[in-house]
């Protein structure tokens, strides 16, 4: 599996998303990671699970699907750290007990950067939430291009606020779950796919990279 077949696999999911008219939005979907309608039905759905009850720190990536998980970890009181944009200017804390009324407004990347602060160090993360272009039931996703949330999973790894054991999420549409998503070395696995219909939990031991 070479970089082209992944962005082949790129190109179909972005197709099939604006055919289909799945986007949340008016803009166009390519280049980016799909803010798919049932995103906030998936990140209910999530929220559901025995994992993110079990949570006390949650960790997201800055995709525009991810906002209502973002919502939901600080109304219901967990603490949120959230990458900024293709990691330019590193990680934002975002405590709840600071945001009473504010949480919709702090899980927005503007509001974020005005209401949370930057840090330097992790604390112990609970649970990882990405966003994915498409998966596959291997727990093997793909994302726009630039490896942002493999260096992002990795770099939790390094800090020690994540182990193997750490569920390591992604919500996505179901049509962007398919058969094989072609890996490289450097690829980090995820073990739990959430649509708004159902929660997948993959079986296997996460490898540190």
């Amino acid at each position: 599996m070479t970089v082209k077949d992944k962005q082949k696999v790129r190109e179909r999911i972005w197709e099939v998303i604006e055919d289909k008219d799945l986007k949340r939005t008016s803009k166009s979907c390519f280049g980016r990671i799909p803010n798919f309608k049932g995103a906030s039905q998936a990140a209910l759905r999530l929220r559901k699970t025995d994992q993110w009850q079990d949570a006390e720190t949650v960790f997201s990536s800055p995709d525009s699907a991810l906002r209502d998980v973002r919502e939901y970890a600080l109304c219901d009181g967990k603490v949120l750290i959230m990458a900024t944009p293709k990691i330019k200017e590193g990680y934002i804390l975002l405590n709840p007990q600071d945001l009473k009324g504010h949480e919709k407004r702090a899980s927005s990347i503007e509001g974020a950067f005005k209401l949370g602060r930057k840090i330097g160090k992790f604390p112990q993360v609970d649970l990882v939430v990405e966003g994915s272009l498409a998966v596959d039931l291997e727990g093997n996703r793909v994302g726009k291009g630039g490896g942002f949330a493999d260096r992002e999973i990795s770099h939790l790894y390094s800090e020690g606020a994540i182990n193997k054991d750490t569920p390591i999420s992604s919500i996505v549409h179901p049509l962007q779950i398919i058969h094989q998503i072609p890996q490289e070395g450097h690829d980090q696995k995820i073990n739990m796919i959430i649509t708004p219909y159902t929660v997948i939990r993959i079986s296997f031991i996460n490898p540190i990279k």
